[in-house]
């Protein structure tokens, strides 16, 4: 239970940032959070919402631990496709994408699964 509390916190601090400065800053967002990789668009926003509501819902797993799982499953989900299929032929060909972030998401890829109650969620 600590370990999800604990994860529920690291999104809280990293997703909570990311979604103030996509949402409101989005030109300070492509600098910082994006390193310069991707150029500006109102797609920085709606990234923003994403992170907004796993912001929001991570609040909840600090209460809900167990019930609010799903949220690190779907982040799972998306990270590891983000890294399969934009970072890594990214990597390959030798083109600019957001190495930071590229870096956090496959730690999290790695933490993820042996956080996630995964009994609770098939139950």
């Amino acid at each position: 239970m600590l370990g999800l509390k604990i994860i529920y916190l690291a999104n809280i601090l990293v997703a909570g940032w990311i979604s103030i400065t996509s949402l409101f800053f989005p030109k300070k967002a492509v600098s910082s959070v994006f390193s310069n990789a991707v150029q500006y668009s109102e797609s920085i926003r709606l990234v923003g919402s994403l992170w907004g509501a796993i912001f929001i819902l991570s609040i909840l797993g600090l209460f809900y631990p167990k019930k609010m799982a799903l949220v690190l499953l779907f982040q799972l989900i998306y990270k590891g496709s983000w890294l399969i299929f934009v970072a890594l032929p990214s990597l390959i060909n030798k083109k600019q994408f957001p190495e930071g972030m590229a870096i956090f998401f496959f730690i999290w890829c790695l933490i993820l699964p042996f956080v996630i109650p995964w009994k609770e969620i098939f139950h």
